[in-house]
Formats: C-alpha cells, structure tokens, sequence
C-alpha cells in the first residue's frame, strides 16, 4: 500500500463534496416568493363574501353589479344563480375589506332602481349608470354570510339623528311606508313600518321624526290622519282644510300638542300614541271613563247612523255606535234599539261641580246610575232630532223636558236603558195632522152657502143704493150747489165770504163724483166691501183735481 495515502493514524482520508447553488435558480426562487407575498397579501385584503336573496333577479349581472353605500362602491355581484328551492335568486356579493362592517347580521340590502312611491321619486341616477345594490350598514355585533333583501328602499338608514313613535289606529286607511308626517304644515318625519296588533284589532304604524324636531313630540302631543281634504259645513259656511297636495295623494299624519301645556316635557323613544280620525277629535279634551246606554224608540230612525253625536243642551257628550230593529212581542211592534256611549267628562266645569255637590267619584258606577234616576224623575229624556233639513240625518239629544209623563226607570239595569220621547220631526207631523184634523171638522160647505147668500143679499142692497140712494143724494147736491151760486153771485167778488162759498162748492163737485166712482167700482167689485181694497188699484180721489 502507499503510504501516502493514509493518515498518521494509520486510517484512511475522508474526501467532502461542496454543494454550490448556480446563479440560473435565483430568478425563478424570487419569482415564486414574490408570487407567495402578492397571494398572502391579497388573501389578507380581500373581503368577506356574503349572499343576498332576492325574489327575482332583475338588475343583478355577474360581474358587472355593484355595491354601493353612500354612493362608493364596496363590492361587486360574482354570482347570479336560483335558490336550491328554485323560489328565490341568490346574488354572490364580494365585498371590500373596509366594508367588513357590512356582514353584521341587521344590515339591509337592496336592489336601486326607478321608483315611484309614497316617498316621492327615487333611483333616478340608474337610467344610465343601470341598477346596483344598496346597502346600509347594522348595529349589531353578531355576524351573518347570507342575508334577505329588500323589495323596497328602507326609508331611513341606520344612525339618522331621530326618534321613533308607535301610534295606535283602527285601520291604516291611505296611510304607506314613506307618508310624510307634518307639523305645523311643515314635513319633519316619514312613517316607515306598519303592522297588525297581535289580536288583529288595531293598526300598529312606527314613525319617525327626524332631529332636531322630534323635540316637538312631548308627552301631551296628539296625532291624527292628515290624508284627504277635512270639509265641514257649519253656520259660517265652508271650511276646507289639507295639510298638503301630497296628502291628497299618498296619505300624511299631523301632530301637534294643546296649546295650553304647562310643564310638558319631550316624549321619550318608542312611546306610543294614538292616532285620531281628525284635528277636532285629536286636540278636544279628554274624553274621560265612557258610559253605554241602550235607547228604545219606537217611531222609524230614518237618518240615524253610526258615529251621530249625542249632545246635551248643544254640548256634544257622545256618538251613536249601534243601530239595531227589534220585535215586541207584547205590543206586536218593531221597536228601534240605539246604542249610545257618552262621556260625561266632556261637560267640563259642569261635570265637575256635579260630583262635588253630589259627593261622587267618576269611578262610583252606582252613584252615577242614582244620579241619572234623579234626572229621569225629573224630566230627563233622549229625544232624535234632525240635524240636516237637506240630508235628512238625525241626533241624538238629551235634555229635561219638565211636562213629560213619569215613566219607571231600573236604575240597577246593565246596560242602562234611558227613556225616550218621539222626536221633534215627529211631534211636528203630529200637530200638523191635530191641525188638518180640525180643519176638517169645520163646516166648510156650510160657511161657504152662508157667504154666498150674503154675497147676493149684498149685491142686491148695492143695486138699491146705486139706483135710489146716490141718485137722490146726488140730486140734493145740485140744489144745494145751484142755491150756493145763487148766493154767491148776490156778494161782491172781493168779499171773503164769496171765496169760502166758491171753495164749499169745489167740495161739493168732488164729493159728488167721488160717489159716483164709488158707485160703479162697488158695482163691478161688490166683493171688496168683504176683502177690502186689491192691491195695486189706485185709492178714490175724494178730493178731485187740484185747483189753479
């Protein structure tokens, strides 16, 4: 063996390979690093994806729809496909990282497009920049990936300086999500929901006031539909009162408190309200606890309806809410039953001083009935009255009327029935029909033979007059005015006894055609000396012309 090739050891050398790297892979291993940090960085800037259903899919394009919040576009539609129940249109949306905020669980999306809706116009901006989605971002904390639609813009977004009110109704009427809400005339709110009660009575309508005029809303503040035109026809005439020409087409509610509010205080969020037919009916004082009673009458209540009020002395108390024929059997009659509510507060001062002197409360319902049978006892009573001559309608009046008979009254009956007296048309047919009655007793044939045989025995005693009495007065006239010129033509012409003897005979001429005149007007009118003298027939000139 060569010594050479071993150790001092005596063991053989170890040879080491070196591994060097050519300068050919250094591109290619950046390339790929590079490439790694634009993925990872691109991973960490990309958005959530979300999905959004829609009932139908108009105005969504894959790749080509946006999302915008505030006008800026936070994402873009991916993806257009049909639900797995092939009921709805699921829109894949692809959001921005800022807009992270978008997938809390109470955002809201929908599609913008034209409308034209209670709220006025909107999507205009689309005819030529075509439909996106809007969005609105939520409160909440919770997270959510698939999200429901709207068919409609929200009518407010979250975060909108305001408050909230719940108002309470019969019905919705013309009323829409967007009807304006007015106060003063002036719009300062917008309804934006409305619903059911849960037992399906009511109307539940959420509005909202936008700030700073929510302030206005106090605790005291009524509400009341604004929609259509309020005509009232009163002793002054018309009045015609709107809020607006808008509330004429999509309906509006009006607000506004008393004027007379010591001490009142702004409404808090979510307070409920309810909301009044009209502005009369919103700002009368408080109605108070109601009483029903039940009335019987037994003449027709044609023109009595629902809803006609009830007052006492002028003072409306109440309202007719029920209107129902009934059978007696007893007297084979069909009775009329009228069902009335009052509300005995609203006599105000009156109703007040009642309690007091009579030491009730308005919660004694006993005490209240033995006040009633007090006021039965003396005369009180429900009449029906017209209220319209050209309509024909008719209302409820309660008043004392001291000469009616006594009549027994339950005051422990529930309902209370209160007696009643026929109305005033009534009572006015009757005197009519007394009246014609009478009439007919009166010996009318009778009297009319009379009044004929004393026309003729008239006309005969003017036959006499005219052919023997005038005649002969006539002729005494001529011979006292012949002796009167006689005498006159004996004085001198300036004597003053001839003027008066010239003046007594001027009399004389006209006396004596006077009766002449009257002679052949009795003659073709005998029945004036009955009826007197027509109308229009120029008076009998006793005097004559006058003298130069």
């Amino acid at each position: 063996m060569n010594p050479s090739s071993h150790d001092e050891t005596g063991n053989a050398p170890v040879k080491r390979r070196r591994f060097g790297v050519s300068l050919v892979w250094i591109v290619p291993i950046v390339a790929v690093l590079v490439g790694i940090s634009l993925v990872i960085h691109s991973k960490m800037q990309e958005g959530p994806t979300i999905v959004l259903n829609f009932k139908t899919g108009s105005g969504l394009t894959a790749n080509k729809t946006e999302v915008k919040y505030r006008n800026v576009v936070i994402g873009h539609v991916t993806d257009v496909a049909l639900s797995n129940d092939q009921k709805n249109v699921n829109a894949t949306v692809k959001l921005s990282k800022q807009a992270e905020g978008f997938t809390r669980e109470d955002s809201k999306f929908w599609v913008v497009r034209p409308r034209i809706g209670a709220g006025g116009v909107s999507g205009i901006d689309t005819l030529l920049s075509g439909d996106y989605i809007g969005a609105d971002i939520g409160e909440s904390n919770a997270r959510a990936k698939h999200f429901t639609g709207l068919e409609n813009p929200p009518p407010i977004t979250y975060g909108e300086p305001g408050k909230r009110f719940t108002l309470h109704t019969q019905d919705l009427g013309s009323l829409d999500i967007g009807s304006p809400v007015y106060y003063r005339k002036i719009p300062v709110g917008q309804v934006v929901a409305y619903a059911l009660d849960a037992d399906g009575k009511g109307v539940n309508i959420e509005v909202f006031i936008n700030a700073p005029n929510d302030a206005f809303v106090t605790d005291n503040t009524r509400f009341w539909n604004a929609s259509g035109i309020d005509l009232d026809i009163g002793a002054n005439g018309f009045s015609v009162k709107t809020e607006s020409l808008s509330t004429l087409l999509v309906g509006g509610i009006a607000f506004r408190a008393p004027d007379y509010n010591p001490n009142d205080t702004a409404a808090a969020e979510d307070k409920t309200f309810d909301l009044f037919a009209d502005q009369q009916t919103a700002l009368a004082p408080p109605a108070g606890q109601a009483q029903y009673m039940v009335l019987r009458f037994d003449q027709a209540m044609r023109g009595l309806k629902v809803d006609a009020p009830v007052e006492f002395r002028g003072v409306e108390i109440g309202k007719v809410v029920s209107v129902n024929l009934d059978f007696d059997a007893e007297k084979r009659s069909f009775p009329v039953n009228v069902g009335i509510v009052i509300y005995p507060q609203r006599l105000g001062r009156a109703h007040t001083n009642l309690l007091k002197a009579l030491n009730h409360t308005t919660e004694d319902e006993n005490g209240a009935a033995q006040i009633l049978s007090t006021f039965v006892d003396n005369g009180f009573r429900a009449q029906a009255r017209s209220g319209n001559l050209l309509t024909g309608q008719l209302y409820i009046a309660l008043d004392f009327f001291p000469k009616v008979p006594k009549v027994a009254f339950d005051a422990s009956a529930r309902p209370i029935v209160l007696p009643t007296i026929p109305g005033s048309l009534e009572l006015l047919q009757e005197q009519l029909q007394a009246m014609v009655e009478k009439i007919n007793k009166l010996p009318v044939e009778r009297i009319a033979s009379n009044l004929d045989g004393n026309l003729v025995e008239l006309r005969k005693g003017l036959t006499q007059f005219n052919s023997k009495t005038l005649p002969g007065v006539q002729s005494t006239l001529l011979d006292v005015s012949k002796t009167l010129q006689s005498a006159s033509s004996t004085l001198s012409e300036d004597s003053p006894q001839r003027e008066q003897l010239t003046q007594t005979l001027d009399e004389l001429g006209r006396m004596s055609r006077s009766l002449r005149e009257l002679s052949d007007y009795l003659g073709r009118h005998p029945e004036s000396l009955i009826r007197g003298r027509p109308e229009g027939v120029a008076p009998i000139d006793m005097k004559g012309p006058p003298r130069n």
